[in-house]
């Protein structure tokens, strides 16, 4: 079945050739099941307070700043370094060595002796040695011109131009943020009982969002530093339009490879939720909040910069199948009983605009969706039942590993890319097969390679002979097998992506984790890197303690664009 192509059976969810296909990952966007709209939707609920701790900064920004994140149950500091750097030594590379801002977030109170272990080693990054409860350590640049731009025009008491802003969408763009037990910090099996953070990523995530906070305060600072009393605060619209940047590599792809019951759990959850949503008969009183997250979609795409031809394609062609959708969608939603009928007669348009349907479907059933919120963790164990025979595994190859067992390895496209860490910052990287030097030290992440040749030996023994006798004698096939009938038994299973194959595109499974963990405004700018913002449009610190919140951020906007859109025809907020 074709990636771009699926039938819609009520009550069921979609398949996982459908789902788990690159081409659609690499399509996907932000949800209400994204860690950072569950976040911002914990904090809410739970009354979480944030307030500045210390503000040891310069006239001229440099020095530290702690803030104190106080939740029902615990403590916790962001503790952030400014230091002053040379234009040359801001690289977003992982080979950087200095960076403007270097923070972390700590589990409990922060008194001299720490504050002075976390000076010496956070500026460091990698080759400092933290304390365990650091719970996350990360580093972040200015986007200089846009940092420039506000802290100037603040203190002239005007305000940045709005198109300036939307250019980068950002004032710090973050290189790495490190959690699970990186470097010697606190590991994610510290924070499994913690009620604030034992959904995975949600300290990093939270690390993000007071970095963002301190950004709007680091420019209002300077800004009345430079301006005095002429200076002006940042408009509050505009606070909320700028989130943080991303850089991010091929660093993340093997996450998504080595732990593939993690990414069949974020997958499955979200393919639940969105069924549920499918299985909702259509009713007009949906149409008109629909239709604003879709009209939201066409202008977020038209406001997104990119330099990437590819992506560029994508969002136009996106906007015009929107724009026709939109228009016919009261016609749609008059002819079908359920959503998820509806969807299916969508399948001919791009894997964008069907992933922005699906982000925009799901939107409109907050509660529904959102009581899957709490499903994305997992256990990662990796199991062979004792009595499987060959006849057992092979069955499970194929059933659900087909792209693997048909793909021909002895053809060089589809082994073209060997991978492997390079020396200096045990980083990933990709090198030609045959030309390039680090082959013997290749990384196991050919899922696909690996699954065909357990095939190839599989079938040339008897059906009813023990795996256990088979593994005995050849154990090189014990962790594959393992894997294969793990994932074979799961609802979405691994990734059906040859990442050996010449043009295979790990963009696919940056955007697939990035969009899960909750970014906007994908630039691509390769098909190994790619510049993304966190917490664009989410609420300011103040505003996640009011009653209620403003909980419609999806595809965040330009000031006043809202009311482009009607914005009226939008409650203010919604009930937590």
């Amino acid at each position: 079945m074709s990636a771009h192509r699926w039938t819609y059976t009520e009550t069921q969810m979609r398949n996982a050739e459908i789902v788990m296909a690159p081409e659609r990952l690499g399509a996907m966007h932000q949800t209400r099941l994204s860690f950072v709209r569950t976040l911002i939707r914990k904090m809410a609920q739970q009354q979480w307070k944030v307030s500045q701790h210390e503000w040891q900064l310069s006239t001229q920004g440099f020095g530290h700043v702690i803030y104190k994140l106080a939740t029902p149950n615990h403590i916790y500091h962001l503790v952030v370094f400014c230091d002053e750097i040379a234009d040359d030594d801001r690289n977003d590379r992982v080979i950087a060595e200095k960076w403007d801002v270097t923070f972390a977030l700590i589990y409990g109170e922060v008194d001299m002796s720490l504050l002075a272990k976390l000076k010496a080693n956070v500026p460091l990054q990698e080759a400092g040695r933290n304390p365990n409860n650091v719970m996350v350590l990360a580093r972040a640049n200015k986007s200089v011109r846009v940092f420039e731009h506000i802290v100037g025009h603040l203190a002239k008491g005007t305000q940045p131009t709005a198109k300036e802003l939307a250019e980068v969408g950002y004032i710090l763009r973050t290189t790495a943020v490190y959690g699970n037990g990186k470097f010697g910090i606190a590991d994610f099996k510290l924070l499994e009982n913690n009620p604030d953070f034992n959904q995975s990523f949600s300290a990093q995530m939270c690390a993000v969002y007071l970095l963002r906070a301190f950004s709007l305060d680091w420019v209002n600072y300077l800004a009345k530093q430079r301006g005095g009393e002429q200076a002006a605060t940042l408009d509050r619209e505009l606070q909320r339009y700028l989130g943080v940047g991303n850089a991010t590599g091929l660093g993340m792809a093997p996450y998504l490879i080595n732990h593939p019951c993690v990414v069949d759990q974020w997958m499955t959850t979200r393919e639940k939720a969105l069924a549920a949503v499918l299985e909702c008969a259509t009713e007009s009183a949906k149409l008109v909040p629909l239709q604003f997250f879709l009209q939201k979609a066409i202008k977020h795409l038209e406001q997104v910069m990119t330099i990437n031809d590819v992506q560029k394609e994508c969002n136009a062609l996106a906007v015009v199948e929107l724009t026709e959708l939109v228009s016919q969608l009261a016609g749609w939603v008059a002819q079908h009983q359920t959503w998820g009928a509806l969807l299916a007669q969508s399948a001919h348009f791009s894997l964008e605009t069907q992933e922005i349907l699906l982000a925009c479907l799901m939107e409109i059933y907050p509660q529904l969706v959102d009581s899957y919120q709490e499903q994305m963790n997992c256990d990662e164990t990796l199991s062979l039942p004792s009595g499987q025979k060959v006849e057992d595994l092979l069955r499970v190859l194929k059933q659900n590993y087909a792209w693997a067992i048909n793909t021909d390895y002895t053809e060089q496209e589809n082994q073209y890319w060997f991978w492997y860490r390079s020396e200096d910052k045990e980083e990933p990287r990709l090198g030609i097969r045959g030309e390039e030097p680090g082959e013997d030290r290749e990384s196991r992440l050919d899922i696909g390679r690996q699954a065909n040749h357990l095939y190839l030996a599989l079938v040339k023994l008897a059906p009813t002979l023990s795996l256990a006798e088979f593994l005995v004698k050849q154990p090189e096939y014990r962790t594959i097998a393992r894997r294969v009938w793990t994932l074979g038994n799961k609802v979405m299973g691994d990734i059906q992506m040859n990442v050996l194959h010449k043009e295979a595109l790990p963009i696919h499974l940056l955007r697939c984790k990035l969009s899960i963990f909750g970014a906007t405004a994908f630039d691509p700018r390769s098909d190994r890197w790619v510049r993304v913002t966190f917490f664009q449009g989410a609420p300011l610190l103040d505003e996640i303690h009011q009653q209620t919140l403003k909980d419609d951020w999806l595809f965040p906007l330009l000031p006043n664009q809202n009311e482009l859109l009607n914005h009226g025809l939008m409650s203010e907020g919604k009930k937590l």
